[in-house]
């Protein structure tokens, strides 16, 4: 997922940054196989699903998997698709902030952060079955797909130590 934007550093008054790190592996130029099925993977797996819940979706899993790429990717995504600032800001304490989501959306939540940590069991019951309440089968199976791919990008990502603050909506032409 390497591009070719401008850095979007923060800046703060009179204060040095720490260097940009640099990735570690050009994944995509020596597996550009695998790059593009990913990329097919993705684009199939987004069918059927609203694109604004499909942006919070790959925030959290990002944000779990500390996963600086894609936040920047997905939270630049969703700013561009309209979302609002404060919904993106809340996600990481979502449960503490259930307000700013609609039933829909927490089911999607619940279900990204089962799947995404699935170290910590397996996928439990009721969880699905809130999810299943929100979404019909179809949906359902592209959300888990969904979940499933942003936690593949994740992991390339983070293992690539892929530098986020480069990406710009859009720029990425498949």
């Amino acid at each position: 997922m390497t591009t070719t934007t401008t850095a979007t550093t923060p800046t703060a008054p009179d204060e040095p940054h720490a260097p940009e790190d640099t990735p570690r592996l050009a994944w995509t130029e020596y597996a550009p196989d695998v790059y593009k099925a990913m990329v097919r993977l993705d684009q199939a797996s987004r069918k059927h699903l609203d694109p604004a819940l499909l942006e919070l979706v790959k925030i959290r899993a990002s944000q779990i998997n500390h996963c600086a790429f894609c936040l920047d990717m997905h939270s630049k995504d969703a700013l561009a698709a309209g979302e609002s600032v404060e919904r993106i800001v809340q996600l990481s304490a979502w449960e503490e902030s259930r307000h700013f989501y609609t039933e829909k959306e927490i089911a999607a939540l619940e279900l990204t952060e089962a799947v995404t940590v699935l170290t910590d069991g397996f996928v439990p019951d009721e969880v699905f079955a809130k999810a299943a309440d929100h979404f019909d089968e179809t949906e359902l199976a592209h959300l888990v797909s969904a979940i499933a791919v942003i936690n593949a990008w994740n992991r390339f990502g983070v293992t690539a130590r892929l530098v986020p603050g480069h990406y710009t909506p859009g720029s990425l032409k498949h």
